[in-house]
């Protein structure tokens, strides 16, 4: 069994970066095949024990660092793997997290901040970060921790807002502050656990705060799953039947993003978006009209209530009656203007009536 280990670990010393490649990819991997609703309660428990797993890592490596505590001839035995632990629950996480943020991202509006979180992703797997001091890791774990709270509050609470983020952000400075509390009873160097703790954790809400006021924290856990622009929506029998003349080799638009309207006609927004189960909270369906010299306009803001539960999504749809030719989009929005999804169209006026029209209807 000695020799075993011993062959590892020179295995390990000169296969490092492919070794620690292995462990992150393991971990995506691993969160991509098992990853689940973002509700599920065995996924939220795994999440707190890895969350726990790293912060007791953490806590006791600082001690040991400052040689504030010895490990003990029993534990000292996993203790030297404690780097490869932390990377992989970290990366774990971290992959969870970004997988979610993405789902509940409209590109247009939260790419800096998915960008970001996949920066982070890779930076997890520099050697300079691997090997760094534990502030440097606090603040990944940090990050984390507001992640996983950002999600369970809103499923708990069943609404999204401001105040699930302020919550989020509060329950995140009260762990940070907890750490700081323990550590000053075995600590004498305030400056210490200053620059190692508390300036890498509450830069992090600070940051987090800055994006979010700034409207590029996605909203999770709302996603836009299916949406669509159609001439006309139906609702029968529980199903909503969607009525487009899109050809079906255009198959790139959704419904009639290229629409042609005639006397009479609406234009029709479809969407199915997901939320959790005992979730109730409302989106917003804003309409905008790109004229020629201002640009994009505001044109209706219209509420849609939704409810979770429904493994398919939530499904409802608006109507517009007055519009003009030429482009527009559609932004679905939460209550505090986070945009959730957004779909282009383009408006192209007939004013005869046609009777040779051919419609398509899709069941949804």
């Amino acid at each position: 069994m000695t020799a075993l280990k011993q062959r590892l670990l020179d295995y390990y010393e000169k296969n490092e970066t492919k070794v620690d490649i292995a462990f992150f990819l393991g971990g995506f991997i691993f969160d991509v095949l098992t990853l689940s609703d973002i509700d599920d309660p065995l996924s939220i428990v795994q999440q707190v024990v890895y969350l726990g797993v790293i912060g007791l890592i953490l806590f006791y490596d600082f001690l040991s660092t400052h040689n504030l505590v010895t490990v003990s001839p029993r534990v000292s035995k996993y203790w030297e793997y404690r780097n490869l632990a932390v990377h992989f629950l970290l990366g774990s996480l971290l992959s969870v997290y970004s997988l979610f943020f993405l789902k509940s991202a409209s590109i247009f509006s939260s790419i800096v901040f998915v960008v970001l979180m996949m920066g982070i992703m890779v930076a997890n797997e520099l050697k300079s970060v691997q090997k760094a001091a534990v502030d440097l890791k606090v603040a990944l774990y940090v990050i984390c921790l507001f992640a996983f709270f950002s999600m369970t509050i809103p499923v708990l609470l069943g609404f999204v807002g401001v105040t699930t983020f302020l919550l989020s952000i509060a329950l995140t400075a009260a762990v940070i502050y907890g750490a700081f509390a323990l550590l000053t009873k075995k600590v004498d160097n305030k400056k210490l656990l200053l620059r190692t703790l508390a300036v890498p954790g509450f830069g992090v809400l600070g940051l987090f705060l800055i994006l979010y006021f700034i409207g590029w924290i996605p909203p999770v856990p709302l996603s836009v799953q299916n949406m669509g622009i159609y001439h006309n929506i139906e609702k029968s029998e529980g199903n909503y039947l969607l009525s487009h003349e899109n050809p079906s080799w255009r198959f790139w638009k959704t419904g009639d993003q290229e629409f042609l309207a005639e006397p009479g006609d609406k234009i029709y927004f479809f969407a199915q978006i997901y939320s959790p189960a005992r979730f109730s909270d409302s989106v917003i369906v804003h309409w905008y009209y790109k004229d020629p010299r201002q640009g994009w306009i505001s044109t209706d803001k219209v509420p849609m209530k939704i409810s979770g539960g429904r493994k398919n999504g939530f499904r409802g749809f608006a109507v517009k009656q007055n519009y003009a030719a030429g482009e527009g989009r559609v932004s679905v929005e939460t209550t505090d203007g986070r945009e959730i999804g957004r779909i282009y169209f383009n408006v192209m006026k007939n004013e005869m009536s046609s009777e040779n029209r051919t419609f398509t209807t899709e069941i949804m």
